[in-house]
């Protein structure tokens, strides 16, 4: 008992000191940090390939294809044309007739080879999403044997604070996104308020929580 008290006098420095200078728990925070910046890439890839599906497999993609090859059209003639006055030369007709022809098939290949393409794409999608979900897991387990730790023993505490004990080391949506693990385990719950962050992007994520962060305050029921 007196143990557990005394854990939960210690400061942010005493937690680091605690914590840190173990050099087992140094290694775990270290691979916490590696784990953490292949789960923010992964996010970010996944939101970056999501956005290209919709772009040219989407409702409109269609009309998308076609609005992209009349620039495909416009862009070769002006550097047809600036090519043509720099180097002084002139192209007879059917050269520019054929190089729009060549131009024209390979669309039509492309656009014959759309679903295989939306597949592929669709395959990346789904690497992508399963490597953020083994980055998370492998982030939960790790964070088993030092944030949740730490955090236990300084509840109740602000996602504010936590973020100050580690330095600015961990992005807020990564704490947030680690702690939202043990409140849905019921070994953690919200004091004042939840903020809705693991639906967006990531980088709008952090920005949503650096306005809420010191409101979020975690209360241990260990």
């Amino acid at each position: 008992m007196s143990s557990m008290l005394k854990t939960d006098s210690l400061d942010a420095k005493d937690i680091n000191e605690k914590y840190f200078d173990n050099h087992e728990s140094l290694d775990v925070y270290k691979q916490l940090k590696q784990r953490e910046q292949s789960w923010w890439k992964s996010r970010q890839q996944l939101t970056l390939l999501r956005e290209r599906q919709m772009f040219w497999f989407g409702d409109n993609s269609f009309m998308m294809w076609l609005l992209w090859q009349l620039v495909s059209y416009i862009v070769v003639a002006m550097v047809l044309m600036l090519l043509s006055k720099l180097l002084d030369i002139s192209l007879p007709l059917w050269q520019y007739i054929a190089l729009f022809v060549i131009q024209t098939l390979i669309f039509i290949v492309m656009l014959s080879f759309k679903d295989r393409l939306a597949r592929q794409l669709q395959y990346k999608i789904n690497q992508a999403d399963l490597s953020r979900e083994e980055m998370l897991n492998e982030m939960t387990i790790l964070a088993s044997d030092s944030l949740y730790r730490d955090v236990h023993a300084k509840a109740p505490i602000s996602l504010k604070q936590i973020y100050r004990y580690y330095n600015a080391e961990f992005r807020l949506a990564s704490l947030h996104r680690l702690l939202q693990k043990e409140v849905d385990a019921g070994r953690l719950i919200y004091g004042d308020q939840k903020v809705e962050a693991d639906i967006l992007p990531l980088e709008l994520a952090d920005d949503a929580l650096k306005e809420y962060a010191r409101g979020i305050i975690y209360k241990s029921l260990i």
